[in-house]
């Protein structure tokens, strides 16, 4: 019985460990999200100044 326990008791730090790393990551997620956004927004504001009638996501590669 005692041997169940400690291998619980070590589950269950586990399973708090990679609660705290998903926690981290959903944040770091969230930050990069919103950063990716941000500059989306001022990559279009800058092609809409530009005149650019061409988004870059739509270009073909020079090799074809």
């Amino acid at each position: 019985m005692t041997a169940i326990e400690e291998k619980l008791a070590h589950l269950m730090r586990t399973v708090d460990d990679l609660s705290d790393v998903v926690a981290r990551q959903e944040r770091e997620i969230a930050t990069l999200t919103r950063r990716v956004e941000m500059l989306m927004r001022r990559e279009g504001e800058r092609e809409a100044e530009s005149g650019a009638a061409v988004v870059l996501g739509d270009e073909r590669p020079p090799h074809y």
